[in-house]
Parts: structure tokens; sequence; C-alpha cells
């Protein structure tokens, strides 16, 4: 009977001493490199540009649904056209309403934010082949 009400007690103090035990050792490496912001892609065209809000609405086909982007274009944004085959560097100002862009953004408090915009071709025009 003695066995029996000292094995009982053991296994219920057992479990609460073990979880009361802390976990004290300190990570020993840090992460080399930072995360990567997180980011997505858009291919589209664009429905709206706004050069003194610096904005560009970009509308694509997602399923049987349309998506709007709104992006917000910081100044230090690439804006590239790649009408001839090489990317040539444009201006905000130079984007208009029809023109086919691939975009990449990001999302940020204040809404999402492009990261790069590249024109690939025109809706008159069509789409410039890719590589």
């Amino acid at each position: 009977m003695q066995r029996s009400t000292v094995i009982s007690l053991a296994l219920l103090v057992a479990p609460v001493a073990l979880g009361a035990q802390q976990h004290t050792q300190q990570p020993t490496t840090a992460p080399a490199v930072a995360p990567a912001a997180p980011h997505d892609t858009v291919r589209g065209a664009i429905s709206a540009v706004d050069v003194r809000a610096r904005t560009v609405d970009v509308t694509s086909g997602v399923g049987f649904a349309i998506r709007v982007v709104r992006l917000a274009v910081p100044a230090d944004v690439p804006i590239t056209d790649r009408e001839d085959g090489t990317p040539d560097r444009i201006t905000l100002g130079e984007l208009k309403r029809g023109d086919v862009v691939r975009a990449a953004f990001g999302a940020r408090p204040t809404g999402f934010v492009a990261y790069t915009i590249e024109r690939v071709g025109t809706m008159e025009a069509g789409v410039a082949s890719t590589p």
C-alpha cells in the first residue's frame, strides 16, 4: 500500500515539477539575413494614372473576377518600357490608360507600394512577347 501511495504522489508531482522548469538557454546564432518584405506581383492594364498623387490603378483578371490594385509609386521606383526587347527607363507621366504592365509591390500600413513597374505592351498593340 505504501508503494502505491509513493507512485501516485510521484505521478501527481512530476508533471508540475517538469512544467515549472524554465528554459534559460539563449539562441546562439542570430539570423544572418533579415527576412524579405512580403510582396506580390500583378499583370494587367492601367486604368488610371495620377501623377500628382503618384498612384497607378492596375486592372487584372483573377479567375472570373476583376481585380483593381491601386499602387503608390515612390519617386525612386524603376519604371521601364520593354517595347523593343530592351528595357528603357521611363517616367510615371509616360504611362497611360491601356498600357499593359507587370508590377511588383508590397503592403504597407498606408496601402500597396510599387517596387518595380514594367510596361510590356498596350491594349491596342498587344502584349510584347516574353523571352
